[in-house]
């Protein structure tokens, strides 16, 4: 994987010089239609096919995400929501429009972690 160094400055202390942090080069996009090309060549699937499976998983993945339920992917991990909110003093203060958004969280499987350990890098020219 390539990286780039690049200085950032802490926030609470903008006087500072800042340090020096790997920064992941992004090698361009991967979509839809490569990963099944991808998973045909080593499948009786058509390329089609499994373009079809991976969209309609993309469609129907929300409408299990807002139902609150986190969403086992296999050895790939799992997918859930979460809120972002604004604070109140008490519970009965609290309202509904504090809510101010939805994130998505991944968390990785043990699995894929473990996949990347070899992983090596480079710094990008």
């Amino acid at each position: 994987m390539k990286y780039k160094v690049v200085r950032r400055k802490n926030p609470q202390t903008p006087q500072a010089q800042g340090k020096y942090y790997a920064n992941a080069v992004n090698a361009g996009k991967f979509t839809v239609k490569d990963f099944a090309n991808e998973i045909a060549g080593r499948s009786s699937l058509t390329r089609g096919d499994i373009e079809n499976v991976l969209n309609n998983f993309l469609d129907e993945l929300p409408t299990f995400l807002k139902l609150g339920l986190s969403v086992k992917l296999g050895e790939f991990g799992t997918v859930r929501l979460s809120l972002a909110s604004k604070g109140a003093n008490t519970a009965a203060e609290f309202k509904s429009d504090f809510i101010k958004g939805v994130k998505v969280i991944f968390t990785p499987s043990v699995d894929l972690k473990e996949g990347l350990k070899d992983i090596t890098f480079e710094e990008a020219k």
